[in-house]
């Protein structure tokens, strides 16, 4: 089994894209489903911060590596 369920890539997209594309993802998903995000916009990390709090969706992950940000969404 992978570490997640559903990969969305969302590099080359800014802000409020990213966020946009999760939502529709997620809500696809099935609770306690994972969604992994990958994103280019540094302005994302406070995005998905703020987005797992106020959908009541768990962050399970936050990294940065090579320019690129890694979230992976717990579905609540």
């Amino acid at each position: 089994m992978s570490e997640f369920d559903q990969d969305l890539d969302v590099r080359g997209l800014n802000c409020p894209l990213p966020i946009i594309k999760a939502r529709k993802a997620i809500n696809a998903l099935d609770a306690g489903q994972i969604l992994r995000v990958v994103a280019t916009d540094p302005g994302s990390v406070k995005d998905f911060e703020a987005f797992a709090k106020q959908t009541g969706n768990e962050l399970l992950e936050s990294s940065e590596g090579s320019g690129e940000f890694t979230f992976r969404l717990k579905k609540g």
